[in-house]
């Protein structure tokens, strides 16, 4: 493999954003592309403002940040990504998009260049079947807000090649983060498979009268010593988000009904109010 100077992101959002900043960081050149300019200004944007408030805490100065944003290109064109000597995609999550993604990138990278998936629980092995490459089809799931989560998955698909997982994870450590190798391809991969369990829970916690959500969330950052409580935590992420992992388990992991979402979970992603992103969720963040 040849050394990674430039970085391609599929992705402009949350976590796109995230994963390119990083990688300007370092001193690669990047290329973030999206299907829409303005998801790619509103990316270059969310950067500009994360760097902006790390000059104000004396974190970084004016010149780092300005150095970090001249090495960031946005792009809407797929073509732009085919100067990349490793790709990062951070579409959303759904199965059908990210293999119509893979296979065109597929088609314009070179052949040695490793496709890493953002994906936080579906199969890689699934998505490297859209490439004629597969043992370079690897999982590189970074968690939310990226800049400052220490913890990057590795995960292998069926046929990913121990060089892949090797310079993956090198590339994330340049990056500044932990790596946990997922050795088998199994939904959720570590993280969610052990997240969403406690999700449901307290969902039914609060749905039997157990306790208040309010209560829920203390409970688990004092008793636990969680920085976020579950509620927090899911109107952080997206309140649909969990749902939808969920349902992903169910499908995937036998129909076990410790999957199975619970009654206010589905009205409340029903509801429309899906956490922070929406102003309301099991909280209210309307000013």
């Amino acid at each position: 493999m040849s050394e990674i100077k430039t970085i391609g992101v599929v992705g402009a959002g949350t976590m796109g954003n995230g994963i390119a900043q990083l990688a300007s960081q370092i001193g690669a050149n990047v290329i973030m592309r999206d299907i829409k300019e303005e998801f790619v200004e509103r990316g270059l944007a969310s950067i500009n403002k994360f760097l902006s408030k790390g000059v104000e805490r004396g974190k970084v100065t004016e010149e780092q940040k300005q150095d970090v944003l001249s090495r960031i290109k946005g792009t809407t064109e797929v073509s732009d990504l085919a100067e990349a000597d490793f790709i990062v995609e951070a579409v959303i999550e759904d199965l059908d998009l990210k293999k119509k993604v893979f296979s065109e990138l597929d088609e314009v990278c070179r052949p040695e260049v490793i496709l890493a998936t953002n994906t936080s629980s579906m199969s890689i092995t699934l998505i490297a079947a859209a490439t004629k490459r597969p043992e370079k089809v690897v999982g590189m799931h970074f968690f939310n807000p990226v800049p400052l989560m220490k913890l990057v998955e590795i995960i292998r698909g069926y046929a990913t090649s121990d060089e892949a997982v090797k310079v993956t994870s090198e590339l994330a450590q340049k990056m500044g983060k932990e790596t946990v190798e997922v050795k088998v391809d199994s939904p959720g991969f570590i993280v969610n498979r052990l997240m969403i369990p406690h999700m449901l829970e307290a969902v039914k916690l609060v749905e039997e009268g157990v306790a208040s959500r309010e209560d829920v969330d203390k409970a688990l950052k004092l008793g636990l010593n969680y920085p976020m409580g579950p509620f927090e935590l899911m109107d952080f992420t997206g309140i649909d988000i969990c749902k939808f992992v969920a349902d992903y388990f169910y499908d995937e992991l036998n129909k076990e009904l410790k999957w199975v979402s619970p009654t206010l979970l589905k009205n409340t992603v029903r509801s429309g109010n899906l956490g922070r992103k929406t102003g309301k969720g099991w909280y209210d963040y309307k000013k």
